[in-house]
């Protein structure tokens, strides 16, 4: 006698096979999406170290120029103010241009963020597709 809980052979393993398949997709998923979280947070951090540092630098530096500049036309004031005014000038602006034309440049090239995470999900698409491909 037959009742309704016999299953039919295979559907069983074809069942397991695919809650197997399942779980480990998702098992892939949560990996990428934690290495997604991990690069993340790496690239925040360096930005922020990056920003901190920068502007430190950039405020001593420019503390430290100007403070030049005011020394040097001060020491040359009776002979040659003007001179030393207009290099100092210059410099300033030169430098200033120099910066922006690296910031542009900077800013058009592109991001290695999540170029990690992005890697991975390459050779991962690829596995899928040589293993889907090849004859069972």
């Amino acid at each position: 006698m037959s009742d309704g809980g016999e299953e039919v052979p295979g559907q069983h393993g074809l069942f397991a096979s695919a809650k197997g398949l399942l779980a480990t997709g998702v098992t892939l998923l949560q990996n990428r999406i934690e290495l997604f979280g991990v690069e993340l947070a790496e690239e925040r951090r360096r930005l922020l170290s990056v920003l901190a540092y920068g502007g430190v630098a950039f405020l001593c530096l420019a503390a430290g120029l100007i403070f030049l500049a005011i020394f040097l036309t001060v020491l040359l004031w009776d002979s040659n103010r003007l001179l030393a005014l207009g290099v100092f000038s210059a410099l300033f602006l030169g430098a200033g241009i120099a910066s922006l034309a690296l910031a542009i440049s900077l800013g058009r090239t592109g991001s290695k963020l999540f170029s990690a995470s992005l890697a991975e999900l390459s050779k991962d698409r690829e596995a899928l597709a040589t293993n889907t491909t090849r004859p069972q």
